[in-house]
C-alpha cells in the first residue's frame, strides 16, 4: 500500500518520464476548477491540500519504497511530484480575475506544467543540494524548491504576458 501512495496510485510505474504523469493530477484539477470558475481561496485550498498530501505520503512511505528498489531516489516515488506541481498553482489563483477565457487558463497550466518540469529537471541551485537530505526530505525537497522557482516564473507571465495579451 505504500508503495501503491508514493507512486500515486501506480502513475510512477509507468515506463517513460513517471515525473511528468505524476505532476498530472494537480495541473488537470486547477485546470478543471478555474474552468468552473469558483473563487481563488477554493483553488489555492485544494492545490494546498495536495501537496500536504504528497508530502505526507513522500516524507512518510517513499522509505518503503528506497528500501525495496535500493535508490536513493526511486523513480516510481511521484508523489513529490505532485506536492510540487501544486505549489506552483497555488498563488496564481489570485491573480486571476473573472474575465480569464478558457484558452488562457490552458495556457496558464500549461505553462505551469512545464517549468515545474524544467526546474524539477534541471535543479538549478540550491535545489539539487537539497536532494542530499535523508531518505523521503530529500526526494521531497528539491520538488518544493523547483515548484516554487515555477510558480514565480508563472505569476510574472500570467501578470505581465497572459493577462495582457488575453493569449
Amino acid at each position: 500500500m505504500k508503495r501503491m501512495l508514493t507512486s500515486c496510485f501506480g502513475l510512477g510505474r509507468l515506463p517513460l518520464a513517471p515525473g511528468t504523469w505524476g505532476s498530472l493530477p494537480p495541473a488537470i484539477i486547477f485546470a478543471v476548477m478555474c474552468h468552473f470558475g469558483p473563487p481563488a481561496a477554493p483553488i489555492s485550498i485544494v492545490m494546498a491540500l495536495l501537496t500536504i498530501a504528497g508530502s505526507v505520503i513522500c516524507v512518510k512511505f517513499a522509505p518503503a519504497a528506497i528500501a525495496a528498489t535500493g535508490k536513493a531516489d526511486p523513480r516510481e516515488v511521484v508523489a513529490d511530484e505532485l506536492a510540487g506541481q501544486a505549489v506552483t498553482f497555488w498563488a496564481v489563483p489570485f491573480f486571476i480575475t473573472a474575465e480569464i477565457t478558457t484558452r488562457q487558463i490552458l495556457i496558464i497550466t500549461v505553462l505551469g506544467f512545464l517549468l515545474f518540469r524544467i526546474f524539477d529537471i534541471a535543479k538549478p541551485w540550491p535545489i539539487r543540494k537539497l536532494e542530499k537530505l535523508p531518505k523521503g526530505w530529500g526526494i521531497l525537497a528539491d520538488d518544493l524548491l523547483a515548484a516554487v522557482y515555477a510558480a514565480i516564473v508563472l505569476v510574472v507571465c500570467f501578470r505581465f504576458w497572459i493577462a495582457k495579451t488575453g493569449t
